[in-house]
């Protein structure tokens, strides 16, 4: 059959109908498309790395479970500074939940969190450190009411640097001033349980998260996240820390103790006290009730080297630690 010619004698060939392509049937053994957390098990489990997962918020219970009679709150709070009678609260954050007796935690039942404008603006490096701007505060104030009604049923205020966010909480509202206290920093023997330090940034790193830090309802799910970490014995360290916020103890102010003796001092773990509202300026420290003869029998031996000097001591519970 002759081909059909154009005007100019090139061959017209009829156009032939795209086919339409098909993919190929999956080899059986081909790779499995793995999940995220199929990814982050591979990973860990090569011993090449650190997986750090983003901390999410648990959330609040609609009701309740039963058998957890007490409520605990977490607090926090962003300052413009670190005076406590010079500089203000611009955020605080407070997560209540339930716990029982043995320090079993239940469920998250209240949040709250709140932007407040100080009287002056804010410093550039708190700015740098939180995030937090004068634009963010501005016209800003802590709703007293919702904050207040989520601490008033409160049996015990954990912060994880309550010497510093006591006080400062207390010239926010007195409601805090009646209310047990307990450090989850200084009141945990992280160490024991394998933590290279105490700060809320290593503890939840070395927990296997990482979490938007320094804004203080974030900080708050961060540090009740930690706590909850279980261990092999099952002992959480919110347990160890109700138990041993239980316990009463002793302040002990090493006064007029010798310049000399004061590096001794600090190796002990004193910390200076420059002398605010009716503390005496001094070196001091806190142990437990049952430690106090063998530690005023330490600063007689070894810091004034006589046996009749006369301390400044007081007895604390959790209602009075960590006030100014």
């Amino acid at each position: 059959m002759s081909s059909q010619l154009d005007m100019f004698g090139v061959p017209v060939i009829a156009p032939v109908a795209p086919t339409r392509k098909t993919r190929p049937a999956p080899r059986a053994d081909a790779p499995k498309v793995l999940d995220e957390e199929d990814m982050a098990r591979r990973l860990e489990e090569s011993g090449r790395y650190r997986v750090l997962r983003k901390l999410a918020p648990r959330p609040v219970a609609v009701e309740p479970r039963p058998g957890f009679p007490f409520i605990g709150v977490i607090v926090d709070t962003e300052t413009t500074g670190l005076s406590k009678t010079e500089h203000e609260i611009i955020e605080i954050g407070a997560i209540a939940f339930r716990y029982d007796g043995q320090g079993n935690v239940g469920d998250i039942i209240e949040v709250y969190g709140g932007l407040q404008a100080p009287s002056k603006p804010i410093p550039a490096e708190i700015t740098v450190l939180t995030g937090i701007t004068d634009d963010m505060v501005k016209d800003q104030h802590i709703d007293m009411f919702a904050l207040e009604s989520l601490i008033g049923p409160a049996d015990l205020v954990i912060a994880h640097n309550a010497a510093f966010d006591r006080p400062f909480c207390e010239r926010l509202s007195s409601i805090f001033a009646s209310k047990a206290w307990a450090c989850s920093n200084a009141e945990i023997d992280w160490k024991a349980r394998g933590f290279e330090g105490s700060k809320l940034a290593y503890l939840i790193h070395q927990s296997g998260y990482f979490h938007e830090g320094h804004r203080a309802v974030d900080d708050c799910f961060a540090l009740f996240e930690v706590l909850l970490q279980p261990t092999p014995q099952g002992k959480t360290p919110f347990a160890e820390l109700c138990k041993s916020s239980q316990r009463e103890r002793v302040k002990i102010w090493a006064e007029f103790s010798p310049f000399d003796r004061k590096d001794a001092l600090k190796a002990r773990g004193y910390r200076w006290s420059a002398g605010e509202g009716s503390e005496p300026k001094a070196w001091w420290t806190e142990v437990d009730a049952e430690a106090v003869e063998a530690e005023l029998h330490y600063l007689e031996t070894e810091i004034y080297n006589r046996s009749d000097i006369n301390l400044t001591t007081r007895r604390l519970s959790a209602v009075d630690r960590f006030k100014t």
